[in-house]
């Protein structure tokens, strides 16, 4: 049977997988299986992959025949798996909020955590907030830093009076004790890590996005696929769609980034816990719409690897029979995102946010 240490980093890292061997189920069977979105945005088992061989996958309703339970419908793997399914995205921060929503407990709670390869990977992307934290403290950022528990390391036995001096004015800021700082600073690094993951997922799939748009394009000039009303239909769909969501979400980065700029203008408890509650109220619809587009677009860029794979036509053919599938629920999880305010002052009446 798989427990948390035999998951592959590759699996928790990911938005669209979710290792079944995390969660409480009674057939031990299940917890060498995952569930997987697959291109047409529907949760299935993955059962086996191997290379060459492929995947081996199975709808849900399948799973009770499969496995020989009596009772499925009320078979409780079976309403997990259920609740599992509705979920838009299986990435670790999404997970966090899904799980507790649904009174789900996870067996180990380190598999909700990115792995050390993945952290180590969003060094670069942690810079901005990272940068900002020190120069506060230290007047500068002229110190090595390679990963964010360095900046915990720093914190804990800071070297310069000048860095005691402020990180005790910090803490009554914060209204902590100077001891419970690194505690501080693992919650801070922990929301700005969710950040960088989103950001570095959405940098992965803009290029081949852009790729995709422009197939778009050639499609509706194709002399002899544009007498096809049905799929010029669906391309200008599926073109609008996805440059709403991308637009979207781009602002959504800008308005964090911007609001954490502005917390180390004026550093309190308050700020920092509406700057996280801002970026926390996000994770589910950012989660669900990077896991649903990197799933189509990754399926697209496997197909089409350049603009010299497959023709038009073929290329229509997996539009229709494919991309387009789905495409609506990627638009119903970023409708039902609350309203974006931003930070507002230290007004105790002002909230971060509106629900739309």
């Amino acid at each position: 049977m798989k427990t948390i240490d035999d998951i592959q980093d590759g699996d928790r890292d990911a938005l669209h997988i979710l290792p079944l061997a995390m969660l409480p189920f009674q057939t031990a069977a299940l917890k060498r299986a995952r569930m997987i979105k697959n291109v047409r945005l529907e949760s299935v088992i993955e059962l086996f992959v191997e290379e060459g061989t492929g995947s081996g996958q199975m709808n849900i309703r399948d799973i009770g025949n499969e496995f020989g339970w009596d009772d499925v419908g009320s078979h409780p793997d079976m309403i997990l798996l259920r609740k599992l399914a509705r979920m838009p995205s299986f990435d670790v921060y999404s997970l966090r909020i899904l799980l507790r929503q649904q009174g789900i407990d996870v067996e180990n709670h380190n598999s909700l955590k990115l792995s050390p390869q993945k952290t180590r990977e969003l060094t670069e992307y942690m810079t901005g907030f990272t940068h900002a934290l020190i120069k506060e403290i230290y007047g500068s950022t002229d110190v090595n830093i390679e990963s964010f528990d360095d900046i915990i390391a720093l914190f804990r036995d800071p070297d310069i009076k000048k860095a005691k001096e402020q990180l005790d004015v910090m803490a009554k800021k914060l209204g902590i004790g100077l001891g419970d700082i690194p505690t501080f600073l693992e919650d801070y690094g922990d929301i700005f890590l969710s950040l960088s993951y989103y950001r570095q997922a959405l940098d992965e799939i803009e290029p081949v996005i852009g790729e995709f748009l422009n197939s778009m394009d050639e499609i509706r000039s194709n002399w002899q696929l544009k007498q096809d009303q049905n799929l010029m239909k669906t391309c200008k769909m599926l073109q609008a769609t996805i440059n709403e969501l991308m637009a979207e979400i781009t602002g959504r980065f800008e308005n964090f980034e911007q609001g954490t700029k502005e917390l180390w203008n004026d550093i309190s408890a308050k700020r920092f816990e509406r700057v996280k509650h801002l970026i926390e109220s996000y994770h589910t619809t950012i989660g669900g719409v990077l896991c649903a587009l990197s799933v189509k677009i990754d399926a697209w860029k496997v197909l089409f690897p350049s603009k010299d794979v497959g023709g038009p036509v073929k290329r229509a053919e997996f539009i229709m029979s494919e991309m387009k599938q789905g495409i609506e629920n990627i638009q119903k999880i970023e409708d039902s995102a609350p309203m974006l305010a931003g930070l507002e002052d230290d007004d105790e009446d002002v909230e971060v946010f509106e629900v739309s």
